[in-house]
């Protein structure tokens, strides 16, 4: 009987394909909906809070711009790694990140740790002219961003849906943004975002070991 339905598979190419495509599916999804159960489970510990109006203005022009191409925030947990940029990534540091930006190319350097490196003087010459304070730099120069005012109006309503995704915004922080970048640049905006990188989106260190102890628990 096994080999009369292994006969009729090889002998019709249609029921070969529906089969593959079956047990492929299958197997993707043993593979993939671990990982949606597992993020959906991040949580941002208790002393982490969403981004502000203004960095979170910032970081859509992050994004929008494109410096995720040749930047990574992923400090990984390789020696060299943490030698040069400072503590390793853990995923809580994303929680409010929609997307990520982790990555693994890096033309520039990694930016999870990058803020208060430099002060926002440096930000803003190296974003509006790199070569001025990084000869060897191929970093394009933003200067449109100093011309690009802040849309309050617009700020409004993605932290509206930011909220219906989970971000703990209140109605105060909501009505309250347009007043908080009123007056600000796209490039105030980033400057801001760049340096609360690996300062306002890192765990406390209290919170950072007792997260790493229970992980090294599990393990």
């Amino acid at each position: 009987m096994a080999y009369k339905h292994f006969e009729f598979i090889e002998k019709h190419a249609w029921s070969l394909g529906i089969a593959t495509a079956i047990m492929v599916s299958l197997g993707g999804l043993a593979e993939i909906t671990p990982l949606f159960i597992e993020a959906n489970k991040l949580q941002p510990t208790a002393d982490m809070k969403p981004y502000d109006p203004l960095r979170l203005a910032g970081r859509d022009v992050y994004v929008r711009e494109g410096c995720y191409l040749c930047h990574t925030q992923m400090v990984r947990t390789l020696r060299f790694e943490t030698q040069r940029y400072g503590a390793y990534s853990t995923a809580s540091e994303s929680a409010y990140d929609r997307p990520h930006q982790w990555g693994s190319k890096r033309t520039g350097p990694d930016l999870a740790r990058v803020g208060g490196k430099y002060s926002d003087d440096w930000q803003r010459v190296h974003l509006l002219d790199p070569r001025e304070v990084v000869p060897e730099s191929n970093m394009p120069a933003y200067r449109w961003l100093a011309l690009s005012l802040v849309d309050g109006q617009d700020l409004q309503a993605r932290m509206r849906v930011l909220r219906t995704l989970g971000d703990p915004y209140t109605d105060e922080d909501i009505r309250n943004a347009p007043k908080a970048v009123a007056g600000r640049t796209e490039l105030d905006a980033l400057v801001a975002y760049l340096q609360g990188l690996g300062v306002d989106n890192v765990p406390k260190p209290a919170a950072a070991a007792s997260a790493a102890s229970s992980a090294g628990g599990k393990s």
